[in-house]
């Protein structure tokens, strides 16, 4: 087995451990998945709160009918609205509705608590996780807004 393939198994193993473990504490204490944090994540870094369905789907490496699927049960418990422009009856929004924003705030100081756990010191020191970071944006990654990673 070559070593870029080893490294790729590694990096789906590590993916799906941490989905889990972001999806064990957000749908525990929130009732929501880390795809839909994601979505809400997005959404609250936009202006106004809001986004084109088209857009928030390439800011999330979906299509859109996927983002429409997503966005179905965040709409029925309350947390998105679906606008439309005044200007423009074709196109759609998903927007934070009030609840949404708030709920946001809660979801983000449980996914910093996990993240905080997982990238703990010892084990982990700020030199690492920032190397880490720059390796998977190289790779594709991006992360939240304001936080380039620095260059290996």
């Amino acid at each position: 087995m070559s070593d870029a393939l080893d490294a790729s198994l590694r990096l789906v193993r590590a993916q799906v451990a941490l989905v889990k473990r972001f999806d064990t504490s957000l749908s525990g204490l929130h009732g929501v998945s880390l795809a839909d944090f994601t979505m809400l994540l997005r959404l609250g870094e936009a202006p106004g709160g809001r986004m084109r369905r088209v857009d928030l789907a390439e800011k999330l490496g979906l299509t859109a009918s996927g983002v429409t699927r997503g966005l179905a049960p965040l709409e029925r418990i309350g947390l998105v609205m679906r606008e439309t422009d005044a200007r423009d009856g074709r196109v759609a929004y998903a927007a934070l509705s009030d609840t949404g924003r708030e709920r946001l705030t809660d979801l983000l100081a449980t996914a910093e608590q996990v993240a905080a756990e997982i990238f703990a010191a010892p084990l982990w020191s700020k030199e690492d996780i920032g190397h880490l970071s720059a390796l998977l944006t190289r790779l594709g990654g991006t992360g939240l807004p304001g936080h380039g990673a620095p260059p290996p």
